[in-house]
């Protein structure tokens, strides 16, 4: 199996270049540095000449706030860059994956959206990546949709990091409490996506670690595990007016997932628990 690997320099293309080369994969990771996704000649050149078995496209413009301003962007690369993606992996038969978000849904209620609910993203982010889906789905038959949220890696800025770095200053801090979710640690995503890769299986599935939380419950967690005494009030979204539209239930049902005989990935407190080691061992080497 061949793999490329789309957004390499973020959290999840990081870990899933590494994970595919530990299983003894051979995988390329590329970047806007190798092609602009809003290039679609740039694009069909680029997957031609490589001719990979697997395209994981985890590439995105995710700046969710920006992109209220800057919605051609986040459109031309989310949307159209997906559909330059899936074009490509159509002409020479390549599988898909590509990373979605629960964005592309309203995120009202309190059940567990399945893959296939009603859709209704609520700002230009999720109506960007929701474009990018049903690009996928109307040009290839052997394709994965994965949707993931909160996500945290070692290999960019993240959630858990800046709760980190504010508890050197703060003793006490007001974080979000009724936005409901998944964290997802893409170490344990990679092991997922790389199973999945493997198999034809194909279909729409959620993957977040286990369990959910909101951002509150999160940051009250992060500082235990990590032995910070900081106090976590929890306030309503409403204390933190953003210029995008935050899902207050971003709670995904995996069933699809095991139904499929996939794996689900650990419980998030797990996953952060690793995660807080993981930061450690990059502080140790960076001494």
């Amino acid at each position: 199996m061949k793999v490329l690997v789309t957004g390499v320099t973020g959290q999840l293309g990081h870990d899933c270049v590494n994970e595919f080369r530990c299983r003894g994969v051979e995988v390329q990771g590329v970047s806007s540095k190798d092609f602009s996704l809003t290039d679609g000649a740039a694009v069909e050149k680029y997957i031609k000449e490589y001719a990979p078995d697997v395209v994981l496209h985890g590439a995105a413009y995710t700046a969710v706030d920006k992109a209220e301003d800057e919605q051609e962007t986040c459109m031309a690369v989310n949307a159209e860059g997906t559909r330059h993606i899936a074009k490509a992996c159509a002409e020479i038969g390549a599988k898909m994956i590509y990373i979605s978000t629960d964005y592309v849904f309203p995120g009202d209620g309190e059940e567990p959206y399945e893959p296939a609910d009603s859709k209704g993203p609520q700002n230009v982010y999720g109506k960007s990546k929701l474009l990018g889906e049903q690009a996928v789905q109307e040009l290839l038959q052997k394709y994965f949709i994965v949707r993931i949220s909160w996500v945290f890696g070692i290999n960019g800025k993240n959630f858990i990091r800046t709760m980190l770095t504010l508890a050197k200053t703060h003793k006490e801090l007001t974080v979000v409490g009724d936005q409901i979710g998944s964290p997802t640690y893409t170490r344990d995503l990679a092991v997922l996506l790389a199973d999945m890769a493997a198999t034809e299986k194909y279909g729409v599935y959620h993957a977040t670690n286990e369990g959910f939380c909101s951002w509150a419950e999160f940051a009250a967690e992060v500082f235990r595990q990590a032995g910070r005494e900081v106090t976590v009030t929890p306030v309503d979204s409403s204390a933190y007016p953003t210029k995008a539209v935050r899902p207050k239930n971003s709670r995904m049902s995996k069933a699809a997932l095991v139904e499929a005989g996939f794996k689900p990935l650990p419980r998030w407190q797990d996953a952060v628990g690793r995660y807080l080691i993981e930061l450690q061992s990059e502080a140790a080497n960076l001494a």
